[in-house]
C-alpha cells in the first residue's frame, strides 16, 4: 500500500520501493492497475499508528506516530504536515513502513490516550447575537454580550 497525491507520484514511489526491495526495475516490469483505496466507515473517528523512516539533514531515523482521524488518508496527511513542521522533513524523504488501526488500549502516546476518556467535556460556545446592519459600528464603548437573551 502506497500513499501519494496522484497516480504519477504513486507509480514513481512504487518503482522506487520495488528497486530497493526486490531488485525489480521499471524496464523489467509492468503496472497493471493503480487503485485508490477507501475506508469502510469514514464517519467514525479511529486511532491510527504509523511506522515510518525519514531522512533528516544528518541521518536516517525510524519513528512511530499516532493520529486520530476518520480515514487513514487523513491520518497520513496529518503525519506529512507534522513531519514538515516538527522535523523539517520533505515528503519525498519520508517512507511509510506500516500503518495500522489501533484499539484504545493499544495507544501509547499521551495526546491519544487523553481523548479516550468517556467523561470528556467541551466548553459550550455561545454565538454572538446578530446586530442589524444600521446599528452596527466598528468601535463600541461597551463589551459585547456573548449570551443570547
Amino acid at each position: 500500500r502506497l500513499f501519494a497525491k496522484n497516480t504519477v507520484l504513486a507509480k514513481s514511489r512504487f518503482w522506487y520501493f520495488m528497486k530497493k526491495l526486490n531488485k525489480a526495475k521499471k524496464s523489467g516490469g509492468e503496472l497493471l492497475a493503480v487503485n485508490e483505496l477507501f475506508d469502510k466507515g469514514p464517519t467514525k473517528v479511529k486511532n491510527y499508528g504509523i511506522w515510518l523512516r525519514y531522512e533528516s539533514r544528518t541521518n536516517t531515523h525510524n519513528m512511530y506516530k499516532e493520529f486520530r482521524d476518520v480515514t487513514i488518508n487523513g491520518a497520513v496527511s496529518q503525519m506529512y504536515s507534522e513531519m514538515a513542521g516538527r522535523h523539517r522533513a520533505h515528503p519525498n524523504t519520508i517512507q511509510i513502513i506500516n500503518t495500522a488501526t489501533l484499539m484504545a488500549s493499544e495507544c501509547k502516546r499521551e495526546h491519544m490516550t487523553e481523548m479516550h476518556d468517556s467523561k470528556l467535556k467541551y466548553p459550550v460556545i455561545r454565538k454572538m447575537p446578530l446586530v442589524s446592519k444600521k446599528l452596527r459600528t466598528t468601535f463600541t464603548a461597551k463589551r459585547p454580550t456573548t449570551f443570547a437573551r
